[in-house]
């Protein structure tokens, strides 16, 4: 089997993907035509006879073609020079009869670097026993779509993630968010991983110092057994006064069979000790 040419870059960099064949020192590229295509659809670059014949215009100024060992040089190199290769030699023998030397693949794989993740955290909730916060982790501007990972005090967690690209070959951004009770001081690391490269970032997540009690309002029946014994209350305070006997005055006289006589009796004056005894002499 034919073993696959693979060639990695980042981009921006400048890098040759190789022919599969060298022209030989007793000979020109005047004897050859010379493709590079990718997806072997676009033509990248052609050479007939020794001349440049045509040449797409996403790679002008960028691509330039060794006449010797025919590898092609691009720089600077962006996302979307991501794929397959193809170089065609072919051999012009006669003028009018050429044969194919090779015709190999060579996939090209473009990277772009992520930004270090950035870590936040957001108290939702906060109790005396635990701190309630959603922590996020976001990073950008990378490619390929890159793997989210974590880990609280190195025990792996699993982000809830979301990827936002444009197309298949443009830049991507990540963003994962967890939802944590914490208990105790912990340490939460996010990971952003891509083509076997790693970036990383730590952050102490701290509980919260600040008890706040939440404030219980009384149960249903505490509040019915407290206004029954009010209620029960007021009911024993108008009875009493209602029924429980009178003081009656001294001076006062007892109620008689007439209004008008006890009215009359009542008015009676008081005899002294002294009236009585004058009328106990006559």
């Amino acid at each position: 089997a034919l073993e696959k040419k693979v060639v990695k870059s980042k981009v921006g960099e400048k890098v040759g993907l190789p022919c599969c064949h060298e022209i030989p020192s007793s000979e020109s590229l005047h004897n050859y035509r010379v493709y590079w295509q990718k997806n072997t659809t676009e033509v990248v670059l052609a050479y007939a006879e020794g001349k440049m014949i045509s040449k797409h215009e996403r790679y002008e100024n960028r691509t330039e073609m060794d006449t010797r060992n025919l590898t092609l040089w691009i720089s600077p190199m962006e996302i979307l020079d991501n794929g397959p290769y193809q170089c065609v030699v072919q051999h012009l023998r006669f003028p009018q009869n050429s044969v194919v030397v090779c015709d190999e693949p060579v996939t090209l794989f473009v990277t772009a670097d992520f930004s270090k993740p950035d870590i936040t955290a957001e108290v939702s909730t906060n109790s005396c026993e635990s701190t309630e916060m959603v922590v996020r982790c976001s990073s950008h501007g990378g490619f390929p779509k890159p793997k989210i990972s974590g880990a609280l005090n190195n025990v792996s967690v699993v982000w809830n993630a979301s990827w936002v690209s444009e197309s298949s070959l443009s830049p991507y951004n990540v963003t994962g968010k967890l939802w944590l009770n914490v208990t105790k001081d912990v340490s939460i690391t996010c990971s952003v991983e891509h083509s076997g490269l790693l970036k990383s970032t730590s952050l102490l997540l701290k509980k919260s110092n600040i008890c706040v009690v939440p404030t219980v309002p009384p149960s249903y029946n505490v509040i019915t057994a407290s206004s029954i014994i009010i209620i029960i209350f007021l009911l024993a305070i108008t009875l009493a006064a209602r029924y429980l006997p009178r003081h009656v005055c001294s001076h006062c006289c007892k109620p008689h069979d007439s209004v008008e006589e006890g009215v009359k009796e009542c008015m009676k004056p008081p005899m002294s000790s002294k009236g009585t005894s004058e009328t106990s002499s006559v």
